[in-house]
């Protein structure tokens, strides 16, 4: 029954290391997000296929090695904060993968990883590979038939600790070179005499290169010409905001000069740029400086090689200073210039870096035909740009998206039509179904309504264009959707656009003040409008207006810079009462009212305050029953009942009371358990009402005890007494729960469960009288399993002509996920 499960959308961030990213031959891209590993294909629209569990802590390296022609299986190394490294094997038509052997060698966290494949040896090809770890060793690997052993363990001589690697042949049948850099200003260059046979490697230090002024972030070699006999060059970038090139020539330092043409004269030959002498085996080689390349404004954090197709080399540098840059060598004077600028403009990097700068661009990536790079960012989302060939200029295209770090909320619109998440990454995104055509539909990150300066903690929606969400301040917010992120979601998800009424009613658009919190409202500009010039009192910064095309007129999901800066949602009204850090929120299915809760070691802040949405007004008094912070608080589908649980291992039921009160409908107490669960209440879901109103009442908690209670009152039941219907126990403690809001054709209930270990499973409940019985349980199969807890799921409400279900999950891992049930 596991196999009945289909990913239907997978959303997470890229971990913030040079090396969390790969390119394959093959066109699939790797990249490091927590403790996970996502693959991603860019030409797909789908983005990531799959989320590979098994790392226990971040992911900073990794790497694809190169494999033989006609193997299906390509084999993938990464290691991270856990001081693993795992090898997993790759389906290359397929994308699925698997772990196939973790071996922990380093003491410390890995940091980088370098490969190289070797020449055949006998009937079997020798793949070589190297690990920088923060034990500052050095550790040579090989992968022979399917597994890894250690080779050689290199310990760096100045004690720093490696950050970056690169590995390449020398001439065939000379040798490897290796060069390692890190927190030191100096490339040490190693070389191997041996590359094939069962001898094993010996890396020797041969050479220390000299000329940055900080630590070395990235370093890369490539053959200057795919000739035998080639000279090699090495690119080395570094915090100083320099790139430096080298050359490795066979032979000697005369004819290595003689080679490039340099001055010959005693006084060219200074200190920056003295001719280093190494030996491979008993081939004499030399190691010179070739070029400075000056352009970057911050720390410089990679910087990789491509060979065109026509043969010309073109080096990619990433910056902290928001821009790419793709180098070439002029063919006439040999220098070296920027052909081409990606990325921010530096007059619209917006007064905070919320709205505007993106924090650098940590990595940059070629395409295996090198007519595509990407890039990530700060908010751990990637860029894109193909080159066009037409107008001979690079184009940004959409790529992919997700949060940082752990999905701490989520709620389905009203209406199903899009889903809100929101994270410790401080950031609240929507996310929906990009109605491409009739079969091809994918999910992709909308809009980013709310960019905070506080860890966000819970969040409803309100109506069809509304939300209200909860973060470590002692206030909600409530954000109303604009007028151009309505159109756009009107236009790229396929339905139906709001009436002119509504429209009208909308703010233009939303952007946040110098050193705000607050989205505020403000109207667009025509596109021609003219801006005062920038020596004027009157010049605004170019990150705070929208124009009126910015989202009008895209036919695809957004880009980064306009989901960052043209879909914030206005915020409406502030709502007070907390003395502490929000813990949780619920905005009841009419609409009218707002259960939250906050924080609380004592009796005075461990209550629910109810708010009212017409005038935005608290009713009072608050719901006081706990002793302890609320965990979660839901209200059932027809907003009669309202259940909380909590730390203090209890649960109570309140409901509605007949009489309007105050604008709004307050709640009495109905039931307290003080004694629900063994240990900490974490979450609570109502089973869908009986038909009519009457009947059975039906809702379940979660426990830190491992269990799942289910509870129900009678009907006609005049104690309105809930009583335990059935406890089910799971593997490990339950943090999420959630129901199906609608009864099955058969009668039965169904009942998705998370546990903290990542667990996911649906159970199908019949309850009868007061009776639960447990029908079946499908568990998920653990590759579509999470790696941490999971914090909240979701079903999507059924939407007509849609069979099965789908279910929202998120992750504790920064991963946002959807799951398709067909069958339910």
């Amino acid at each position: 029954m596991a196999d009945m499960v289909e990913n239907r959308y997978l959303s997470a961030g890229a971990n913030r290391y040079a090396a969390a990213a790969d390119w394959s031959e093959d066109g699939l891209v790797a990249f490091g997000s927590d403790a996970n590993v996502c693959l991603w294909d860019p030409t797909d629209s789908r983005g990531i296929s799959h989320i590979l569990g098994g790392h226990t802590a971040h992911v900073r390296a990794v790497k694809f090695l190169p494999r033989d022609e006609g193997d299906k299986v390509v084999h993938l190394v990464t290691g991270g904060d856990d001081k693993q490294l795992r090898l997993w094997a790759v389906d290359s038509e397929t994308g699925s993968a698997a772990c196939v052997q973790t071996v922990q060698e380093h003491t410390e966290p890995i940091n980088c990883i370098a490969a190289f494949r070797g020449a055949a040896s006998g009937n079997a090809a020798r793949r070589i590979f190297v690990t920088g770890g923060a034990d500052a060793t050095v550790r040579v690997w090989a992968l022979e038939a399917g597994q890894i052993t250690p080779l050689q363990t290199i310990k760096t001589t100045k004690k720093y600790m490696p950050l970056t690697i690169a590995l390449s042949a020398l001439e065939e049948g000379n040798g490897l070179i290796l060069a390692v850099a890190g927190t030191t200003n100096a490339v040490q260059i190693f070389t191997a005499s041996a590359t094939d046979g069962t001898s094993g490697v010996d890396f020797t230090l041969q050479a220390t290169l000299p000329g940055h002024e900080n630590w070395i972030r990235s370093l890369d070699f490539l053959p200057e010409k795919p000739d035998q006999g080639s000279d090699v060059l090495l690119a080395s970038a570094s915090q100083d905001k320099y790139i430096r090139l080298w050359r490795i020539h066979q032979g000697t330092a005369l004819s290595a000069l003689n080679a490039t043409g340099l001055d010959l004269s005693a006084d060219a030959l200074t200190p920056g740029n003295k001719i280093h002498k190494i030996m491979a085996g008993a081939t004499k080689y030399c190691i010179m400086f070739e070029a400075l390349l000056l352009g970057h404004e911050d720390w410089i954090y990679s910087a990789r090689w491509c060979r065109a197709a026509d043969g010309r080399l073109r080096l990619l540098s990433a910056s902290a200073d928001n821009s790419l840059s793709l180098w070439e060598s002029d063919p006439e004077s040999g220098i070296w210039i920027t052909v081409a600028r990606l990325g921010e403009i530096s007059r619209e990097k917006g007064a905070t870096t919320a709205t505007g700068s993106i924090g650098g661009f940590w990595t940059g990536l070629w395409s295996p035909s090198g007519n595509t790079v990407i890039t990530l960012g700060r908010t751990g989302s990637w860029r894109r740009w193909d080159y066009d060939a037409a107008d001979d200029a690079w184009k940004q295209t959409f790529a992919i998206s997700g949060h940082t770090r752990a999905v701490t909320g989520i709620s389905w619109s009203r209406d199903g039509v899009y889903l809100l998440s929101t994270s410790s990454d401080q950031t609240t995104r929507l996310h929906a179904e990009w109605a491409l055509d009739a079969a091809n539909n994918s999910w992709h990150e909308m809009s980013r309504p709310q960019i905070h300066g506080y860890d966000l903690n819970c969040i409803s929606a309100l109506g069809p264009s509304s939300f209200v969400s909860g973060a470590d301040e002692k206030l909600m917010r409530v954000f109303t959707e604009p007028k151009a992120v309505a159109r756009m979601l009107s236009r790229l998800t396929n339905t139906a656009p709001p009436s002119s009424e509504t429209e009208a009613a909308l703010p233009d658009a939303a952007n946040m003040p110098v050193l705000g919190l607050s989205n505020k409202a403000v109207d667009t500009i025509p596109d021609d409008a003219d801006l005062p010039p920038t020596d004027s009192p009157e010049q605004v910064d170019p990150a705070t207006l929208v124009r009126t095309s910015a989202l009008d007129t895209l036919t695809h999901p957004p880009l980064e810079e306009s989901l960052s800066r043209h879909t914030l949602w206005p915020e409406t009204e502030k709502l007070y009462g907390h003395g502490y850090e929000l813990s949780c929120l619920a905005a009841s299915h009419d609409g009218a009212l707002i259960a939250s809760a906050c924080r609380a070691s004592s009796l005075n802040h461990a209550v629910i305050r109810l708010f009212e949405t017409r005038r935005w007004t608290e009713l009072r008094p608050p719901l006081q029953a706990h002793t302890l912070t609320v965990a979660r608080v839901r209200f059932s589908a027809d907003d009669r009942f309202l259940v909380s649980v909590g730390r203090d291992r209890g649960w109570v039921v309140w409901e509605r009371n007949r009489e309007e009160k105050d604008g709004g409908y307050g709640y009495g107490l109905v039931q307290a358990n003080g004694k629900g669960h063994a240990r900490m209440i974490l979450d609570a879901a109502w089973a869908p009402p009986p038909v009519g109103g009457g009947g059975v009442r039906v809702f379940a908690t979660a426990g830190r005890d491992k269990l799942v209670k289910v509870w129900v009152r009678k009907a006609g039941d005049e104690g309105r007494q809930f009583e335990l219907g059935k406890a089910i126990t799971e593997e490990h403690p339950v943090t999420a729960l959630d129901f199906v809001p609608e009864v099955t054709g058969e009668g039965s209930l169904l009942l998705a469960v998370g546990t903290e270990a990542g667990k996911l499973s649906v159970l199908t409940l019949r309850v009868e009288g007061g009776e639960v019985q447990v029908l079946s349980t499908l568990v998920v199969k653990k590759e579509l399993c999470l790696p941490k807890a999971v914090m909240q799921l979701a079903w999507r409400p059924a939407r007509e002509g849609r069979k099965g279900r789908e279910l929202a999950i998120a992750g504790e891992d920064g991963s946002l996920r959807i799951y398709a049930f067909p069958s339910l």
